[in-house]
């Protein structure tokens, strides 16, 4: 039985989790989804630079599919937090830890682990 590389396992786990959160939003479009594989090809990369990082992978796959969807579409994910005010991103915390989650930054509030959002 062959025996699969923590990396890769990191990595798919990581693409599982966004895609998931894309898909709860209604927005894992064809062109969507290549943003995810860019994103974990160069993570791929970076990891195995630095594997102690690789604990940090899904955090990282995500803010970086959320910076290529706000430079091509916008903001994503919305807060589904806040009310009033200017509609915003949630952003992932911690930017650089494991167990990333998605968070209203002004609310200060945790909306949902990263692959959980509803």
């Amino acid at each position: 039985m062959e025996k699969t590389d923590p990396l890769e396992q990191a990595l798919h786990a990581a693409r599982a989790l966004v895609l998931a959160d894309l898909t709860a939003r209604d927005v894992a479009e064809a062109e969507i989804v290549s943003l995810v594989e860019d994103a974990v090809a160069q993570r791929r990369w970076w990891v195995e630079q630095w594997p102690d990082g690789v604990a940090y992978v899904a955090g990282l796959i995500a803010q970086d599919v959320q910076d290529a969807l706000l430079e091509r579409y916008g903001r994503w994910p919305l807060c589904p937090v806040c009310d009033a005010g200017e509609p915003h991103a949630l952003e992932v915390e911690p930017e650089l830890g494991p167990d990333p989650h998605w968070v209203c930054g002004r609310a200060g509030v945790v909306v949902a682990p990263v692959g959980r959002l509803t």
